[in-house]
């Protein structure tokens, strides 16, 4: 097929920004629920112990760090959730938990922002996620830190702040599934590919946020994000 033959403009494809210059094309964006002890217990649920809990975010869903993004539509209860977020340098099928940790091109500190009344209702109902999760700018992505010069972070604390308030407050260690053993789920599920984003889910704390509210959050040894929210429909 040739651009002629296309009948609206092809949008442009999303990129992640790398600590240092450069930027990785965006694959597709998988998130971890209920990863954290305690998140699961303020949300009412449990850990899912026989493997991941997982959902999706859609390529509009990435924003960039740093940004004034404007109150979505549809909600009245609009949540932050930090997580630390991978992105895949390399892919594959069936990767082992012990070879997995390889396929990570690098990390960064991300915002899983949601539409915290409609997943809710969602959930009561038995309904996917979809329009609490998948929402245009909620997956807000620091600039990524490669592997090759910061290693793989095992622990480290994280914490988001909400203006100078400190929200969420943990360690990555506490993890219930860690990120090998998370690589190696997905690739059960899917064909791995270079810029697909794993964001592994967030610790207790999580509250909503109003517009005029500036998000900061930050993860030892890996990075940074931060958020202002703008009036509905900015």
């Amino acid at each position: 097929m040739s651009d002629s033959d296309l009948l609206f403009p092809a949008p442009g494809w999303p990129t992640l920004a790398v600590a240092g210059g450069g930027r990785i094309p965006l694959g597709r964006i998988f998130c971890v629920g209920r990863n954290y002890e305690a998140h699961a217990a303020e949300m009412g649920t449990a850990v899912d112990r026989e493997a991941p809990f997982w959902f999706t975010k859609s390529p509009h869903a990435l924003a960039g760090s740093g940004l004034t993004l404007p109150y979505p539509p549809g909600t009245r209860n609009y949540h932050h959730e930090i997580e630390l977020v991978v992105v895949l340098g390399a892919g594959g099928t069936g990767v082992a938990a012990a070879d997995a940790e390889a396929l990570a091109f690098g990390y960064g500190a991300g915002l899983d922002m949601t539409r915290r009344d409609l997943q809710q209702d969602a959930r009561a109902k038995g309904r996917p996620w979809d329009t609490g999760k998948d929402v245009e700018r909620s997956a807000v992505i620091g600039p990524i830190a490669p592997s090759s010069r910061s290693g793989h972070p095992r622990r480290g604390r994280i914490v988001l702040r909400v203006n100078g308030e400190v929200r969420q407050q943990a360690d990555i260690a506490d993890l219930v599934w860690k990120v090998p053993e998370l690589i190696a789920a997905l690739s059960g599920l899917y064909t791995l590919r270079a810029g697909d984003v794993i964001m592994t889910g967030t610790p207790a704390g999580v509250g909503p946020v109003r517009p005029g509210d500036r998000l900061e959050g930050e993860i030892e040894g890996v990075g940074s994000v931060s958020l202002v929210i703008g009036p509905p429909g900015g």
